[in-house]
């Protein structure tokens, strides 16, 4: 068996070596598409330029003007930069480091804390301001998908834990 790039990964001929590899990547290239939309999103606001919106989903502006938009006085697009460096900064510490515990628990923790903000978000739109954000939904899409990266991630990397020592060399 030959080892992994990663010096704290498991054997590539299981197969979860590839996972180690790939998934920290897909958690960033999602947390850049996340970053792009929550910039976006707050850049115009703080410009107070409208927002683009593409038919058929045209409530953006309307959203964003509600007093849902914001949080503890800040517009809710600051939060997602927020959000998204954070989750950058783990998916790339996880690149390195894929069998961290730390990482690992906050990558998971904080994309769920993402998803509990996100279906917030989404009811709002339903019930409250009845209309829709693109970027709203994207965001929600993106951490969502974030967050079943980060299981994944976890769910690997437990497997590999379990080994006794011996197995894995």
């Amino acid at each position: 068996m030959t080892p992994s790039r990663h010096m704290y990964a498991a054997p590539a001929a299981d197969g979860r070596a590839a996972i180690l590899d790939h998934l920290p990547s897909a958690m960033a290239v999602l947390a850049l598409i996340g970053l792009g939309v929550a910039a976006y999103d707050s850049v115009m606001v703080y410009a107070g330029q409208p927002l683009w919106c593409p038919p058929p989903i045209d409530g953006c502006n309307v959203v964003a003007a509600s007093p849902y938009a914001r949080m503890l006085g800040l517009p809710v697009g600051y939060y997602g930069v927020a959000f998204y460096l954070g989750m950058l900064g783990l998916a790339l510490s996880l690149a390195v480091a894929p069998l961290s515990r730390a990482l690992r628990l906050a990558a998971v923790l904080g994309t769920g804390v993402g998803v509990l903000f996100s279906l917030y978000f989404m009811v709002l739109q339903i019930a409250f301001i009845r209309a829709f954000c693109i970027y709203c939904l994207v965001s929600a899409v993106t951490t969502l998908l974030l967050a079943a990266a980060a299981l994944a991630h976890a769910r690997a990397t437990r497997l590999w834990e379990v080994l006794p020592t011996e197995a894995r060399r």
